[in-house]
């Protein structure tokens, strides 16, 4: 499990450590760190350190700091190091006068960037908010080489990801000390992030993120006594006449899930049975039978119709994980949730969620969703590239795709089914989130890529649709899977 804190977290835990160790020693071994992985993406990307150039952009403050302490150690190692004061009146003096003392030369904003071969982003740290400023912004716009930001991208929010201006997209973020929020919901401008340990001493985070190998470990399989029903039967809900499609992929999705029992209760019963025929299908709801969670709403419709069938699907005492039609439909009757004493599981994406709550979810996505949970008492998944999964309780599981090859239509249909049969099998709902999030992530980059481990793979991607994301389902579970048990890997059968 990774763990992501706040800015006032990380403050807190630097508080004691500012307070005992000699000054600068914490400054010194964040940018120990800092160059250290500088030194690595110069060898990686030119083969070399020694006679290398480098740009630091310092601004005032810590950051600042960083990038002028690593820049002196890095002209230890033969780096030709320049540094573009943004601020010189603010720069920190004890990082400016060693990088001068060690050869590093200064410039100032004015004209002209000169090229490089890598760039320090040292513009704003943990403290600052809001977009780029205009002369910095016009600094980093001239910008061709990677960048290597120091703790978080300059212009990126540290606590929300949120960008609403001009900002840095690093090529790598080096972490000091602890991750943060903005590591996971601002990814995209994030790059690969490198943690760099200094000493922090850091509780319980309010915002999480499940590793590969907590999924594979907590995926079900059947055991030497289970049978369809043991693993637990869920119940889907999905697809009309005019949208047949959405109840193929949910079931399909749930079907291939677990080794479970999936029933399904809707008008596309020959649909379903001709892509899914081990599926249990009937267009009764009331004759479907007992399940252990219900997934109910892709493309349901919103017709006297649906809404009768999710006023019953909400009624069950088991848990329900509601999406698409679904959502619509509650949004005028938020109490069929909210008294409910089985937990519920709501999926929107951010239309949605402004249906469901008479507004966007805005910049800080992460407290839209948690003032949600709290509100209607239920579980809630933002979709996006970082999805979000908030508990009524508050705290918040992340899942990064690493791409956004999932925003495709249906692709939300295929979440639905995932996540209903993990709810199924008895995983409580917010990791059942999670986890789904997850294997559909990679599904969808698996399909993007082709064959992950064939001659061509990493050589660039291909758009995808929602049936290419399912067929790469089994295949996702099977990698994550072996995340927790490497042996797997090399079992032939």
């Amino acid at each position: 499990m990774r763990s992501y804190y706040t800015a006032d977290e990380v403050r807190s835990a630097e508080a004691p450590l500012l307070a005992s160790l000699p000054e600068g020693a914490l400054m010194h071994r964040a940018a120990y760190g800092l160059a250290a992985v500088v030194a690595s993406e110069l060898r990686a990307r030119t083969g070399g350190v020694a006679g290398r150039a480098l740009t630091l952009l310092v601004g005032s403050g810590d950051n600042g700091g960083d990038a002028l302490w690593a820049g002196t150690m890095l002209r230890g190692r033969g780096v030709a190091a320049t540094a573009v004061l943004l601020k010189p009146e603010k720069a920190h003096k004890a990082g400016l006068a060693a990088f001068t003392a060690a050869g590093g030369r200064i410039a100032t904003p004015a004209g002209r960037l000169e090229s490089s071969d890598l760039v320090i982003d040292g513009i704003v740290g943990l403290s600052g908010k809001g977009p780029l400023r205009p002369e910095a912004a016009a600094l980093v716009a001239q910008i061709e080489a990677p960048i290597v930001s120091a703790d978080l991208p300059s212009g990126v929010d540290p606590d929300t990801g949120a960008v609403e201006g001009p900002a840095v997209r690093a090529a790598v973020t080096v972490a000091f000390g602890a991750l943060k929020p903005v590591h996971v919901l601002g990814a995209a401008h994030c790059g690969r992030v490198e943690l760099v340990p200094i000493g922090l001493s850091l509780g319980s985070a309010g915002t999480r993120e499940l590793e590969p190998s907590d999924v594979g470990m907590a995926w079900p399989a059947p055991g030497a006594q289970d049978d369809k029903y043991t693993q637990g039967v869920v119940g889907i809900v999905a697809g009309s006449e005019g949208y047949p499609g959405a109840g193929v992929l949910c079931t399909g999705a749930a079907v291939t899930a677990t080794s479970g029992l999936v029933r399904y209760a809707g008008p596309c019963t020959s649909e379903v049975l001709a892509h899914s025929p081990e599926v249990i299908a009937t267009p009764d709801l009331a004759r479907a039978g007992r399940v252990q969670a219900w997934a109910v709403g892709p493309g349901m419709g919103t017709d006297d119709a649906g809404r009768r069938r999710l006023r019953t699907v909400l009624e069950s005492d088991v848990p329900v994980l509601v999406d698409a039609d679904g959502l619509t439909l509650l949004a005028d009757d938020p109490d069929l949730v909210r008294l409910r004493a089985a937990p519920t599981l709501l999926t929107p994406h951010a239309g949605e969620f402004a249906r469901l709550t008479g507004k966007d979810p805005g910049p800080d996505r992460a407290a839209a969703i948690r003032a949600l949970a709290a509100d209607w008492q239920a579980y809630v998944l933002l979709k996006g590239r970082a999805t979000i999964i908030a508990e009524p309780g508050g705290r918040i599981l992340v899942n990064e795709a690493g791409g956004s090859w999932s925003a495709t239509a249906g692709a939300g249909d295929v979440l639905s089914g995932i996540v209903g049969s993990l709810m199924a099998s008895g995983i409580a709902p917010d990791h059942a989130a999670a986890m789904g999030a997850r294997t559909h992530s990679l599904a969808a980059n698996l399909a993007a890529r082709g064959d992950p481990w064939g001659p061509s793979a990493g050589r660039g991607a291909a758009p995808i649709s929602a049936g290419a994301l399912l067929a790469q389902l089994r295949e996702s579970i099977r990698i994550l899977r072996a995340c927790a048990s490497p042996e797997e890997m090399s079992d032939p059968s």
